[in-house]
C-alpha cells in the first residue's frame, strides 16, 4: 500500500530519529486505510501487524506525518527528522493487549534495517510519548523497550532502586532536557513535568507509570542523561 500523505523533508536531507507509535484502531486494515486516505491527513512510513507483516506506505526518503507537534531535544519538527514505525495495537483505551513475538521480531527487523540504513544510533529510537508527553502515551508500558535495547536498537538501564526521599522536580527537568524529553524549566510538578514523568516512567520504569515519583527514579533519569545526552 501507499499513503499520499506525505512530503519534502524540511532543513534536513535525511532521517535522524525514528519514532515508534501504536495505532490505537481495532484492526490494522483499518489503521492502513486511516493511513492512506488523503482526507485523514496522517501517515508513517511503516505499519507492523500483530502477525509480523509489514506494510511500506511512505518512502523513507520522504517526510511522512505521523509525529504532529512536540519535540526531542532540539527537534522540533520531528516528522522532517524522524521514520515513523505504526505498530497495530488497539491501544490503552480498547483493552490494551501484548504486542506479540512476530510482531516485536518485525519491529526489529525494520529497525536493524533503518538505523544501518541512515546511521541513527540507538538513542534515537524513542516513542511518540517521549516527544509529545501528555498528548501521547503510545507505544506505552506493555512495550518491550528493554528487548529491543538489548538487540541494539534502542538504549536501556536496569533499574539500581536507591532512595525513596521526594523527588526534586528541578533535577528532574535538568535531566530530562538533557535525555531529551521537552519540559519546561519551572522548578515545581507542574502538569507537563508529571506528563513528562509518565511517559519517562512507562518506557524505563514501566511498573511506576500511575505513582509519584521519588528520588531514585529521578536518579535513574540522570543515568541515561549521563549516559546518552540528547545531540
Amino acid at each position: 500500500m501507499q499513503s499520499p500523505n506525505h512530503g519534502l523533508r524540511r532543513g534536513v536531507s535525511a532521517p535522524d530519529i525514528v519514532v515508534l507509535h501504536y495505532t490505537g484502531m481495532a484492526s490494522c486494515q483499518a489503521a492502513a486505510e486511516r493511513l492512506c486516505d488523503p482526507v485523514a491527513e496522517v501517515s508513517a512510513h511503516y505499519l507492523v501487524d500483530v502477525d509480523g507483516t509489514v506494510l511500506s506506505l511512505v518512502p523513507e526518503e520522504r517526510r511522512a506525518w505521523h509525529a504532529g507537534q512536540g519535540a526531542w531535544g532540539a527537534v522540533t519538527d520531528v516528522n522532517s527528522h524522524s521514520v515513523g514505525i505504526e505498530i497495530a495495537n488497539p491501544g490503552h483505551h480498547d483493552g490494551y493487549p501484548p504486542f506479540p513475538e512476530a510482531q516485536m521480531t518485525a519491529v526489529q527487523h525494520l529497525l536493524s534495517d533503518a538505523l544501518s540504513r541512515w546511521a541513527i544510533p540507538p538513542e534515537r529510537v524513542i516513542g511518540h510519548a517521549c516527544m509529545a508527553p501528555g498528548r501521547k502515551i503510545d507505544p506505552g508500558e506493555k512495550f518491550d523497550w528493554r528487548r529491543l535495547a538489548l538487540s541494539g536498537h534502542a538504549v536501556w538501564l536496569d533499574y539500581e532502586g536507591g532512595s525513596s526521599a521526594e523527588a526534586d522536580a528541578t533535577v528532574f527537568q535538568e535531566a530530562a532536557r538533557r535525555f531529551g524529553y521537552p519540559v519546561p524549566a519551572t522548578g515545581e510538578w507542574c502538569a507537563e513535568s508529571l506528563a513528562v514523568w509518565r511517559a519517562f516512567a512507562m518506557r524505563f520504569l514501566p511498573w511506576w507509570a500511575d505513582q509519584a515519583p521519588d528520588a531514585a527514579a529521578v536518579r535513574h533519569l540522570q543515568r541515561l542523561a549521563e549516559q546518552w545526552p540528547v545531540g
